[in-house]
């Protein structure tokens, strides 16, 4: 019930949140002294209380006395939204001052064309966290990839994988949007159905509802599937084990199995989410089969340097959301996930071994999606 090392980073966010909003409402009320002082402070006090929502939201006991409700995580995730136009508006601070000084001989039009591109700007973040909340998360769509592998057998060309990934069934994902998901997986009538983590967010009690959702997945060779973060720090690994297996659904943990299609073999493994690249490299050592095609499952991508280390050809990831709040047109490059992975989304070559990052279905955090769309993936597996 009480904080650990996984809160500190949203803590330490929400602290310097609350200190940019402080700087940005301070910075208006010294700028705008004709306003009504006392209602901006009243706001000024208002918005900071705001801000900080997500300190006290992110503490495990506050959530178990409130009964943990989804409309607590919706706070906690609005929060979180009103943190990150905060923390974004207090960037832009010194080019809207900029906008507003200049010398007596300063050209007027070009002064208002300033001030109007400065209030768009301004605008834009509120503007996009909007539209990411009511309309981005839930565009959901097929997205079709060609995986080219060196020397693939007959038999394995055109083999088609469908996988889905983070799907956070939960507050800001329910059963019918993810049944939307397993619907568009289906109509692909794909060979094998994958499944790589992030099943749930913060708790199991989603779990399994999750499965049974997954459970209606089609595939000739079935649904196979790893484990994610989330299913980590909830304490549910074997839980999501025992009961997806139950359920048709198997998570390989540090575990392959071999797939016959045809004359030719396919052996997919998956390994339990590492934080560090490192850790994987006992992790896939173990697995990879020599001689043959070798489809490795890790919800982090960042198992990829091992896995092209030990002869993948083909890894399959998820974990990053694309981002999940990207700035469109640029979505590899300006959004969160670059912090912590180079693999972001999209395909990957290391020498003969491909990465394939899904954005996924669902969001975490807040429930918004900005230049990062939910996806189910369709990969074929094609010749060089």
């Amino acid at each position: 019930m009480g904080l650990s090392v996984r809160h500190v980073p949203e803590l330490v966010f929400t602290a310097f949140a609350v200190w940019c909003y402080w700087r940005l409402t301070g910075a208006l009320l010294a700028s705008r002294p004709g306003l009504p002082a006392p209602w901006l402070r009243f706001a000024r006090f208002a918005g900071t209380l705001w801000t900080a929502t997500p300190l006290p939201l992110a503490v495990p006991g506050v959530r178990f006395l409130a009964g943990n409700p989804l409309w607590l995580e919706w706070a906690r995730g609005l929060a979180l939204g009103w943190c990150i136009l905060a923390v974004t508006l207090w960037a832009l601070l010194p080019l809207l001052a900029s906008s507003r000084t200049g010398s007596a001989a300063f050209d007027p039009a070009r002064r208002r064309l300033l001030r109007r591109s400065a209030t768009l700007l301004a605008g834009a973040p509120a503007a996009g966290t909007a539209f990411g909340i009511l309309v981005g998360r839930n565009e959901l769509g097929l997205t079709e990839v060609e995986a080219r592998i060196e020397g693939l057998p007959r038999d394995l060309k055109g083999l088609r994988l469908v996988q889905l990934s983070d799907i956070h069934l939960g507050a800001f994902l329910d059963r019918r949007q993810l049944r939307r998901a397993v619907e568009l997986a289906n109509a692909t009538e794909a060979h094998l159905a994958v499944v790589t983590g992030d099943l749930i967010t913060l708790r199991d009690d989603f779990l399994l509802e999750c499965l049974e959702e997954l459970a209606r997945l089609r595939a000739e060779a079935g649904v196979l599937g790893c484990l994610g973060n989330h299913e980590q720090t909830a304490g549910c690994e074997q839980r999501a084990k025992r009961e997806g297996a139950r359920l048709g659904i198997e998570f390989l943990r540090r575990e392959s199995r071999r797939l016959r299609f045809g004359s030719a073999t396919l052996w997919v493994s998956g390994v339990d989410f590492r934080r560090r690249s490192r850790d994987y490299i006992r992790e896939t050592a173990p697995l990879v089969q020599p001689g043959e095609v070798n489809l490795l499952l890790s919800h982090n991508p960042d198992a990829f340097p091992a896995a092209a280390a030990h002869g993948y050809h083909l890894t399959l990831a998820g974990h990053t959301h694309g981002g999940q709040l990207a700035v469109p047109g640029f979505e590899r490059q300006l959004n969160p996930a670059r912090i912590l992975t180079p693999y972001v989304y999209g395909l990957y070559r290391e020498g003969r071994s491909l990465l394939f990052v899904s954005r996924g279905i669902g969001t975490v955090a807040v429930p918004a999606r900005l230049g990062s769309p939910p996806e189910v993936a369709l990969i074929r597996l094609c010749a060089t």
